[in-house]
């Protein structure tokens, strides 16, 4: 459970920081190729932002999160290097309950 959140929220934040680029390269350095390259990492990060939410969304249910933390968690994946920083602060808080087992902590 844990475990493919994180990976897709790496995955899901990786590209879209290459949607970034791709998005410079295109628009404000005009380079041959960019164009083809935003498109396919577009199509890419939007499916599996998908897959992003659902794995998310099924974590922090889970986890029994507040509201506005999950739709921070949601959202990450939409904001460059957000992703990162989410993963990493929700894998602290979740981690305990995948080994351990416990009751979920309130936020």
């Amino acid at each position: 459970m844990l475990t493919r959140y994180r990976v897709m929220a790496y995955v899901t934040g990786v590209l879209l920081i290459l949607l970034c680029l791709g998005m410079i390269g295109k628009y404000l350095l005009e380079l041959d190729g960019a164009e083809t390259f935003t498109y396919v990492v577009s199509l890419a990060h939007g499916w599996l932002y998908v897959l992003y939410l659902v794995f998310a969304f099924d974590l922090c249910l889970k986890a029994k999160l507040p509201v506005p933390r999950l739709l921070w968690v949601l959202l990450a994946g939409t904001i460059p290097t957000a992703a990162f920083f989410v993963e990493r602060g929700l894998a602290r808080r979740v981690e305990p309950l995948v080994v351990d087992g416990a009751a979920p902590a309130r936020a």
